[in-house]
């Protein structure tokens, strides 16, 4: 991974309530202003009957709807006002440059929800987040980096290296002239590896922004060592990724249908909607995340029974960015070695110090483990073995487990109803790959439920009533030793500006630390982003660079936070297999090993 660090500042949040509405706001002659007389030597009698009438306007005015107001429980509601929306062009010239709550806010979130300390958070995880830049806006394609003249040197190759030292790799990025850049911003991954032990660890990237780069691994096990490098992306075509998440958040849409008494409609829907019809807006009541649809032409908003994935926005990009996005060119492309890629590795002369059980609370490193055989071996405590039903059945006797967030841990859910014979799938009639699911084991007391993240989510069809934040299931959790919480959520997001994960981290975070404060016992884990296959457009909507993102960010806002991390990133990385967004079996039961040893770290728990 590549070397961010910033401290992040972590406050309290403020309890508050934001109040969803189909309705979109009052009519603008609605907030004109009542001026009431000043004379102050008026009689009392006067001045009772002055605020008799004012009372009467003020009661008409709050009476009074818009023409997209529906009827229902309207007493329940509180109005949100109209998000303010930008076009793409004036976009390029303003949004640079604004507070990243005021990103939020041109989105639909509610400016006074935020706290000093969040405020003063976001803006130093955006910081931290800056990539470097070309130095000209607009690069040649030929003077763009190329894979294919590039070498790696292994350095300092012939001393004798043991198992616990550091190997460093560096490298000169060149571009397709065959002249050296002299600016960096190019994103790379790597791994150290030897097949015949099915062994891989990840490799920490730094970017001297001068065009080179270097690159750090422990060693980890003896025997031949081979090094892996390739350029995921190059740095220009890092700045069409990053323009296109700042001024095409709406590439991939979304859309829900509206049903009622026989009549049906379908409306596009997303975070950020040109208002140029009418909108109905569905924040979310406790968490204030927003959420618009267009109003159905005959139908009310309160009919809207499911959501689903609309499509993806083609022809994005512009002038020479295209060129920087081909997949046999510069896209995941491997960088050779100059002359040997591999090193000899002898074993440690000293004995390895005994590892601990796992805690949570504690931070992450880099490298985070390590595959050994095939097993996920961890650098800083002992992650057991769980490789018999009887194994897992026995660590979650009598325990709640809640699956929260994306498809990447509903494959956990999978894994877990596959593999334990006793944990029995209830059908609660939701389609396989979409859910909600559960599943219980009567014999021993288990349960296992998996529930979706709010959107935006990509998910082909899930029912309105099944889609519910994160934040807000964790609300409605009791808590205590017996209960068991798994959170991933981050491959959706990545269309969006980071702003607005931050903001649902935030929400998260704060809902976390509610639960610890009544029930200090429960678990909580979190499963970090991992890496991807990206053919064709893939990277134009979830690039590796667009997770990696969000995943420094992740990892920063919960640093000091009394949850566990299984480093999914790390363990796909690592991994011989080719990258997959649903990394293979062999994978999750090791991303399972590590949630389950965080779980019951020891035999007796």
């Amino acid at each position: 991974m590549h070397l961010h660090d910033l401290q992040s500042c972590c406050g309290d949040w403020p309890d508050y309530a934001l109040v969803q509405s189909d309705l979109f706001s009052m009519d603008d002659h609605s907030t004109k202003e009542t001026i009431l007389p000043c004379y102050v030597h008026r009689s009392l009698f006067i001045l009772l009957i002055l605020m008799t009438v004012l009372m009467l306007i003020l009661n008409l005015r709050n009476m009074k709807y818009d023409k997209y107001s529906i009827s229902g429980s309207e007493s329940k509601w509180r109005s949100y006002p109209t998000p303010k929306f930008y076009s793409a062009v004036r976009q390029k010239v303003e949004t640079r440059n604004l507070h990243w709550t005021d990103r939020l806010v041109q989105c639909g979130y509610q400016n006074h929800s935020f706290t000093p300390e969040e405020r003063s958070e976001g803006t130093l995880i955006m910081k931290m987040i800056e990539w470097p830049k070309p130095p000209n806006s607009s690069v040649p394609f030929q003077k763009s980096s190329n894979p294919a003249h590039v070498r790696f040197v292994i350095l300092n190759s012939a001393k004798t290296f043991y198992v616990g030292d550091q190997l460093q790799v560096m490298l000169q990025m060149y571009d397709f002239e065959g002249h050296p850049k002299r600016y960096g911003g190019d994103y790379l991954q790597a791994r150290i590896h030897t097949p015949a032990l099915k062994a891989g660890s990840a490799g920490t990237v730094i970017d001297n922004e001068n065009g080179i780069y270097y690159i750090n691994f422990n060693l980890s096990w003896p025997g031949k060592v081979e090094v892996s490098v390739l350029l995921v992306h190059p740095s220009e075509g890092i700045q069409a990724l990053k323009r296109l998440r700042e001024e095409r958040p709406e590439r991939v849409y979304f859309k829900s249908a509206f049903k009622y008494r026989g009549t049906s409609e379908t409306t596009t829907c997303n975070l950020n909607l040109p208002p140029s019809k009418p909108l109905c807006n569905f924040t979310d009541v406790r968490t204030g995340e927003p959420w618009f649809c267009y109003k159905p032409k005959k139908l009310p908003c309160s009919a809207r029974i499911n959501h689903a994935k609309g499509g993806y926005e083609k022809n994005l990009l512009i002038g020479e960015e295209r060129h920087y996005f081909q997949s046999a060119i510069n896209i995941k492309r491997p960088i050779l070695p100059s002359s040997t890629g591999y090193i000899m590795v002898e074993p440690s002369p000293h004995a390895a110090p005994a590892l601990r059980e796992c805690v949570r609370g504690q931070p992450m490193v880099s490298p985070s483990g390590f595959y050994y055989e095939d097993q996920w071996m961890s650098t800083t405590c002992n992650i057991r073995c769980f490789d018999t039903p009887a194994k897992i059945t026995d660590c979650l006797h009598g325990k709640n487990v809640f699956l929260f967030g994306d498809s990447t841990v509903r494959q956990w859910f999978e894994y877990l109803t596959e593999f334990i014979p006793g944990l029995k799938i209830f059908d609660l009639h939701n389609p396989k790959n979409i859910g909600p699911h559960l599943a219980v084991d009567l014999e021993h007391n288990i349960m296992v439920a998996y529930h979706p993240h709010g959107p935006p989510i990509r998910f082909n069809t899930i029912s309105s009533q099944d889609l519910h934040y994160v934040a807000n299931e964790l609300d409605e959790i009791k808590g205590g030793k017996d209960t068991v919480i798994a959170i991933t959520l981050w491959s959706h997001f990545s269309t969006f500006p980071v702003e607005v994960y931050i903001r649902r981290l935030q929400n998260i975070r704060r809902s976390i630390l509610q639960l610890q404060g009544r029930s200090p016992d429960t678990v909580v884990v979190l499963k970090t982003a991992n890496v991807q296959a990206l053919p064709g457009d893939v990277s134009l909507y979830n690039s590796d660079w667009y997770s990696y993102q969000l995943d420094i960010t992740m990892r920063k806002m919960f640093t000091g936070i009394s949850v566990a991390f299984v480093d999914a990133w790390e363990m796909t990385l690592a991994h011989y297999l080719p990258h997959n967004l649903h990394p293979e079996r062999v994978i999750v039961k090791n991303e399972i090993d590590v949630f389950l040893s965080y779980v019951c770290p020891s035999e007796n728990k």
